[in-house]
């Protein structure tokens, strides 16, 4: 491709595109593979991302330049479609959602879920305490508590993603 913009001809930019898909087709493929996608969803992010470019009208900067826009969207379209995923059911059946709820409510409805959280609550570290503290209690951002501990952003969400893994391993174990 040319330093040209992409044109607003019709026919120049299903050509162009096609070039494009046939340059970098298989490395973005990889990459969503990389990123996590199964082999069907590497196929549909592809997909997406080749007909958000040609909605698109980039100007040409090269084959670096133009490989990195791809792997932002795909990126950014493999966050979306996990967004969207966590918030879907996870339950297929209502009769899979009764035995989920039956297990979780059992017969004091949740009593004992809530006494498991107590006691695992005080087995994390004050740190993991605090930090789950000012962001679920008390609604912080990630910023002030970053700030309040003195660690980054990254840092915060680490502690946050720990301490979120014991009590979960923690109540699994209390609860059964």
């Amino acid at each position: 491709m040319s330093d040209r913009a992409v044109s607003a001809d019709p026919a120049t930019t299903v050509e162009l595109t096609e070039q494009i898909v046939k340059q970098h087709q298989n490395s973005l493929w990889r990459y969503l593979r990389f990123l996590g996608c199964d082999p069907a969803a590497a196929d549909d992010l592809a997909q997406e991302t080749f007909l958000a470019l040609a909605t698109k009208r980039l100007p040409n900067r090269g084959s670096a330049a133009l490989n990195g826009w791809l792997r932002g969207t795909a990126h950014n379209l493999v966050r979306a479609r996990r967004r969207q995923l966590r918030r879907e059911l996870k339950f297929a059946t209502t009769e899979e959602i009764d035995v989920a709820w039956k297990l979780y409510a059992q017969e004091d409805h949740g009593a004992s879920y809530r006494d498991a959280l107590q006691g695992c609550l005080t087995m994390l570290d004050e740190r993991e305490q605090l930090t789950l503290e000012r962001r679920y209690t008390n609604q912080d951002s990630r910023e002030a508590i970053a700030a309040e501990l003195g660690v980054g952003i990254e840092g915060v969400k680490s502690i946050l993603r720990r301490a979120k893994a014991a009590l979960r391993t923690c109540i699994e174990a209390k609860t059964r």
